[in-house]
């Protein structure tokens, strides 16, 4: 029969308690690691194209009901709740803008945003007609 145990006193114990401590250590920053922020959370970000509303569409109602201003610092995404507020940057310029999400759109592959004409210009894009863009959650919707 055999005796596993190990005297506090044994050079095996020693090698033990520095193994048992590596271990620890690595656990515990793995849990402490940072995972990427849920879809619509504050933190979440999506890259691609933006486009921006076509002045014909002024005044005509949103998909949450309001009319579209191409004053206000509105935009359109196919899934983001509304009532998100987003930060759009250009990625050529660097340019950023805060918008509200208030429609549903833009539903042309690869563009991921639909800009109100005020927020077109301030980022920059609104000659471009599309530009690359990152969008980043800065305020989730208030769930009602």
């Amino acid at each position: 029969m055999h005796s596993y145990f190990i005297s506090l006193s044994s050079p095996h114990y020693s090698k033990l308690k520095h193994s048992g401590l590596i271990i620890a250590t690595v656990i515990g920053l793995a849990s402490c690691a940072s995972s990427a922020p849920s879809f619509g959370e504050r933190g979440y970000t999506e890259e691609g194209k933006a486009s921006y509303y076509s002045p014909k569409l002024q005044g005509r109602a949103m998909a949450n009901g309001q009319p579209y201003r191409k004053g206000k610092l509105t935009a359109a995404h196919k899934k983001l709740p509304f009532g998100t507020k987003v930060k759009v940057t250009n990625l050529q310029t660097n340019k950023s803008v805060k918008v509200k999400i208030t429609d549903r759109g833009p539903f042309v592959k690869g563009r991921i945003v639909d800009l109100s004409e005020a927020a077109a210009n301030r980022i920059g894009s609104k000659k471009a007609g599309v530009v690359p863009v990152k969008v980043k959650v800065i305020k989730p919707a208030t769930k009602k």
